[in-house]
């Protein structure tokens, strides 16, 4: 998971959105409190937004250099298909830097 000692280097910033109470956000809900921390800790400086808002799809935005800007959206996602998710959003700026 070194990666995730990578996000302040590759991204710009991180959104998560979903709603408080639906179950199509659970997982992300549930994603961002056993996670938010670690992600933290590592990229302390890195700012990490979260953004509850009611009857929101759950959705997962990176901004790059240059306003680049990408997308996922979470719902049906597990837990671990969200760091998967992140993870490539991670690699994908690193990508974009070569």
């Amino acid at each position: 998971m070194a990666w995730r000692g990578q996000l302040s280097r590759n991204l710009k910033e991180l959104r998560v959105l979903f709603c408080q109470t639906s179950p199509a956000s659970a997982s992300a809900r549930a994603f961002v409190e056993k996670n938010y921390t670690d992600l933290k800790k590592q990229n302390p400086k890195f700012p990490i937004l979260i953004r509850e808002c009611r009857g929101v799809e759950p959705q997962l935005w990176a901004r790059y250099d240059m306003g680049v800007e990408r997308g996922i959206r979470l719902e049906g996602l597990t837990e671990e298909q969200i760091s998967k998710a992140l993870e490539e959003l991670v690699k994908v700026g690193a990508s974009l830097k070569s």
